[in-house]
């Protein structure tokens, strides 16, 4: 072979060399690139499930009352043995009757130890405030007065103070005004324009209609549903005899 041949085969030799370890370089960047945009896109999951995590996990902390029973949907009042469950809402002008009507009964059956009263707040009329969601709120701050210990005090405030079904309601200062005209406070003022306890009355909302129940007030003896003739509000007499009856 001449000088010349042996010349252009190192030459070409050399080339294919440069070649194959251009292509090596080529390939290296690209496995990393694909590694790093793997890693970054595994990252970014991790962060998003973590933040969303939390975020789940802070709002049901948060939402539910610290003294809530019945599975985190009621407040409890008295120690009797026969349990008195009220479902209602307080923007709900047959809830306001039935408080004027058999309340005091009611306050008289938790003295002499016969019942225990579990309170379920609900906001089935958001649709009648216009927009200001108040069967939300109002429930939200009854399950802050109840942290507080003060929920049969703003119960009746509450009813006492009932808007009309189709106004706008009572704003968040009139909610505060009368929690401080039963003694709250501070904490409780915060609850209500944190609404802090807004997402619990939708979750106990959400528990009412999933027990089957669909209108308010609805009274419940020791599991069984109590109602007048035709399915009206019972009389203090109906419900007097249905406690009666579960006492045995």
């Amino acid at each position: 072979m001449s000088k010349g041949n042996r010349g252009r085969d190192r030459t070409a030799a050399k080339r294919i060399v440069e070649q194959q370890k251009a292509a090596e370089r080529r390939r290296r960047v690209t496995i990393w690139t694909s590694v790093g945009v793997v890693a970054v896109l595994l990252i970014a999951g991790l962060v998003g499930w973590r933040v969303l995590a939390n975020q789940d996990s802070g709002t049901a902390q948060a939402s539910t009352p610290s003294v809530a029973v019945d599975d985190g949907t009621a407040f409890a009042v008295g120690s009797g043995p026969v349990t008195v469950d009220i479902y209602e809402d307080f923007m709900c002008p047959i809830c306001h009757e039935f408080e004027q009507q058999t309340g005091p009964a009611i306050a008289q059956m938790v003295t002499d130890k016969k019942v225990t009263v579990r309170y379920h707040p609900v906001s089935i009329l958001d649709r009648a405030s216009n927009g200001t969601e108040y069967s939300t709120r109002s429930a939200g701050a009854a399950a802050a007065a109840a942290v507080d210990g003060k929920f049969v005090e703003y119960h009746k405030v509450l009813f006492d103070n009932q808007p009309e079904e189709g106004s706008s309601g009572l704003d968040n200062a009139k909610l505060i005004e009368l929690g401080k005209s039963v003694g709250l406070g501070d904490t409780f003022a915060q609850a209500v324009n944190d609404k802090t306890y807004d997402s619990w009355a939708t979750k106990a909302t959400e528990t009412f209609a999933s027990r089957g129940y669909n209108g308010t007030p609805t009274i419940v003896v020791n599991g069984k549903q109590v109602t007048g003739p035709n399915e009206s509000l019972p009389t203090t007499e109906i419900l007097t005899q249905a406690v009666t009856a579960a006492a045995g």
